[in-house]
């Protein structure tokens, strides 16, 4: 397993878990503000760029960050944030350890299984894998996402590097998963959030889970796209995520 690590090896933890297809860098700008006062954690999910672990599932990949704050941290840290497919391993590492970490921030994370899409994606990308090098392409896709232009090269960098199964894996896990009801049996704090402009099956979602976590908090951010608010507003989230932090 890849970690990036910023801040003093004993200060309070922070782990931040990106989103498909894209790498640590989707909380880069957060990890600079945090490190000061708290030891942040990026790892690199299964499958992605540089990553040493093949990627097999949402559950396994999960098991693996628990076991890796297990042998680091002592089996729990001060808070977990994950975003779209990060966000899902995040729900999954709350569903197999409940006392995982005292704060929890779900973003975009997708709970309502997609059967078409995911039937889809094999085919789909045995025909499209290949222009992922295209420049024309990757910027195409980058434009679709709502990313900031900064990290346009990061994105065409790792998304290279991600091989054609690895993908295909994460992708049909992401439109597959399903929360587990051991969920509702964590003790962190958890909020979720989505954004308004996403498409409703994440909202959906993001009512499911508040529905499954007891004492959630649910916010919906009219105003932004999936993921916009960690790789967009990176001031924004770490004033959410430090107030959250001051209320434990």
């Amino acid at each position: 397993m890849k970690i990036i690590e910023y801040g003093e090896e004993n200060s309070e933890v922070i782990m931040l878990l990106h989103g498909g297809g894209l790498s640590w860098w989707n909380y880069r700008d957060e990890a600079n503000l945090l490190k000061e006062n708290y030891h942040v954690v990026l790892p690199v999910l299964d499958g992605h760029a540089d990553s040493d672990t093949p990627f097999t599932t949402i559950e396994n990949n999960a098991k693996e960050l628990i076991s890796y704050i297990d042998e680091n941290f002592d089996g729990t840290i001060l808070a977990i944030c994950g975003l779209s497919l990060g966000g899902q391993v995040l729900v999954e590492m709350l569903s197999q350890r409940s006392n995982i970490c005292k704060l929890a921030v779900i973003e975009s994370a997708l709970v309502v299984p997609m059967p078409m899409t995911a039937a889809l994606i094999a085919p789909t990308f045995g025909i499209s894998y290949g222009l992922i090098k295209k420049k024309w392409f990757s910027e195409a896709q980058f434009k679709s996402l709502k990313i900031q232009d900064k990290l346009y090269e990061d994105y065409y960098r790792d998304t290279c590097k991600i091989r054609k199964q690895d993908m295909i894996r994460f992708l049909k896990s992401n439109s597959s998963y399903v929360a587990k009801p051991s969920l509702a049996n964590t003790t962190a704090n958890v909020i979720i959030i989505v954004g308004g402009k996403e498409q409703k099956v994440m909202r959906r979602s993001a009512v499911i889970l508040h529905t499954m976590i007891p004492n959630s908090n649910l916010q919906i951010l009219n105003q932004y796209y999936h993921g916009e608010f960690s790789l967009n507003h990176h001031k924004d989230y770490v004033d959410l995520l430090t107030h959250l932090v001051s209320t434990l």
